[in-house]
Formats: structure tokens, sequence, C-alpha cells
């Protein structure tokens, strides 16, 4: 225990309120705890604090200095007041019982139904995103549907869905601090798919390009369960369409839908590439020249070798944090 008297600022954020607390060393978490209820309605049993150098298995009655907190800590407070709780356990209530539902009607297979479509409707605008939802109990939830509409409104995105004919039911997100291990998981094949979409310390959201090339792996298994060469080789196509798709909007040519369906790039290894290494001219690539005594066509298949070995090894990350695979039923 620290003898030294001054007291320490100790700033808690939480949805979206900053509260700043002055407090001795020497105090426990449990007044810290009993200081943030007065503030924010949340009891200590519902609290949850995320800060840097936090210690693990610190007790309640321990001092703040044991527990990592000194003067200047900035942490998040992550809980819910018990009213609130109550409501949110209705609702998960409801959400369990509809997964059971559709947990049933999946395993008594597929159903022919009769088409609901009009004369002359597009048949291919049942190949969407049908239902857009962020996780309610989660800090900042409107941002967080704003980035999965984004998602679901990504004009590439929504062109591969068309030619491939990919269809989801539920577009949502993974809880860092409830499945730390995962970046995906797709539910009965497009019943739903969840997406980590934020930091770890949930402090923002991580990079649309990488929940992007998220989404692309976790829509391959609508198709394909198992990770083989099947969903490889489709996985690599979708992500190859969607650059193609940008790369023709770009320069105002063709999209997917101009052939009515997929198509191959002309190049594959640079449609792959083209995510990674953008820019290129008559002289430069990627916004690099070449080394001395290097071609422009050398430089090209150094470059693409080099990011086709990056590619793979982020779908090799891709594939361990992945939850379909182990998730998926016999």
């Amino acid at each position: 225990m620290s003898s030294n008297p001054e007291p320490i600022e100790v700033t808690v954020s939480h949805r979206g309120t900053t509260h700043k607390l002055s407090l001795l060393p020497a105090d426990t978490l449990a007044v810290l705890y009993a200081r943030l209820e007065e503030l924010t309605g949340v009891p200590p049993p519902l609290q949850k604090l995320l800060y840097k150098g936090k210690k693990p298995n610190v007790d309640p009655e321990g001092s703040l200095e044991a527990a990592g907190l000194k003067h200047g800590t900035k942490a998040q407070m992550l809980g819910t007041r018990p009213d609130e709780l109550q409501d949110l356990q209705k609702v998960e209530s409801e959400h369990q019982r509809r997964e059971r539902i559709l947990r049933e009607r999946a395993a008594r297979g597929p159903v022919k139904v009769r088409s609901t479509a009009r004369p002359g409707s597009d048949p291919s605008a049942q190949y969407r995103f049908h239902r857009i939802e962020p996780l309610a109990h989660l800090p900042a939830p409107e941002p967080a549907r704003a980035l999965l509409q984004r998602l679901a409104d990504d004009p590439a995105i929504r062109a591969v869905m068309r030619a491939h004919k990919l269809a989801v039911g539920l577009l949502t997100e993974l809880a860092p601090h409830e499945q730390p291990h995962l970046l995906g998981l797709n539910e009965n094949a497009g019943q739903a798919i969840k997406l980590r979409i934020r930091t770890d310390r949930y402090d923002g959201f991580r990079l649309y390009a990488e929940v992007r090339r998220v989404l692309c792996h976790e829509l391959t298994h609508n198709v394909w369960v198992d990770h083989d060469d099947n969903f490889k080789k489709m996985n690599s196509q979708l992500n190859r369409e969607v650059v193609e798709f940008e790369r023709a909007a770009a320069e105002g040519t063709h999209t997917l839908g101009d052939t009515g369906g997929a198509y191959a790039p002309v190049s594959e290894l640079e449609a792959e590439a083209a995510a990674h290494v953008l820019g290129g001219g008559a002289h430069v690539l990627g916004g690099q020249a070449p080394a001395p005594g290097e071609s422009r066509e050398e430089m090209r298949r150094r470059m693409l070798e080099a990011t086709m070995q990056r590619l793979r090894k982020e779908e090799e990350e891709l594939e361990t944090r992945c939850g379909t695979e182990h998730s998926a039923g016999p």
C-alpha cells in the first residue's frame, strides 16, 4: 500500500459521458465502484472497467494502486442499470426464441414456398442483407449500426451477392469481450452473419477494409462450410470481384451486372493484389519506381508475389478466427 497522501485523478467514460474522479491511491476499488454507481446508476456487480495497465483478479477491497490505477488513468466503463438489464433480458429471451425457431426450421430442411414477387420486379432483390442490428447492450449502437449499414449498402458487396445469389437474414456484430478469439461467424449458411467491428478497448471501430474482407470470408460460408479448396477458391474470387467492381466503377466502365454474373478479372493476381497495391502508371507501380536494373514487369511480379504472401497470411488468420466451421452441425 502506498504512503503517498496525494490524490489521483481518474477519468472514466460511460456511454459518451466523461466522469473525472479524485481519489487516493490507497482507496479501494469498492470506493471507486460506489462513486461510479452514484454517477451512472450502474451497481458494482454490473460494472466492467477497461483501462491500460489493468491487473487481473484484483479484490474489490484491494487498493486502486494495486489494481494498476494511477494519476491520469483513462478508463472505459461498460455496464447497464438494473432496469435496462431487465429490458435487455426480455429482448434476449425473444431473440433466443426466434433463434430456436430458425434452428428448428433449418433442421427440417429447405421448404419450397410460392414466390411473392410482383410481376416485373427484380428477382435479384432477394440477394441482400434483410436485417441490420447492432448489439444494443454495447456502447455507441448508432455508429455501429451505421457501419453495418455501410457494409450492407456497399455497391461492390451488393454486386457480388447478386452475382453469386447470396442472401443473409441478419447482419450484426460480435462483442470483443464476449468472443475475443473471433473475427466473424456465419450461422446456418446465411441465417445470420456476425462481424467483429469494434476495437478491443471499445474506443472506436476496426478499419472498414479489414471488416469488409472478413465479410467476404463469411459470405463464402453461405456456400461452403469447411475451409477447404472449394472455400478458398470462392473466397478469393469474391475478393477479386470486389476489387474489380471498384476499379471499374472508378474508371466509369462496366460492373458485374453487365455480364449477368461473376466474371474473371483480366489478371487475377493483379485483382487480388489491388486491394493492397494501388496506383501504377507508365513508369511506377503502387507508387513505387522499379529498382535499379529491374524492368517494370519484374517489379510487378515481385510486388504481386509479396502481396499474395501477405494475403495468404491474412486469410490464414481469418480461418483461425472464424467460428463458422467450428460451429457447424453434423
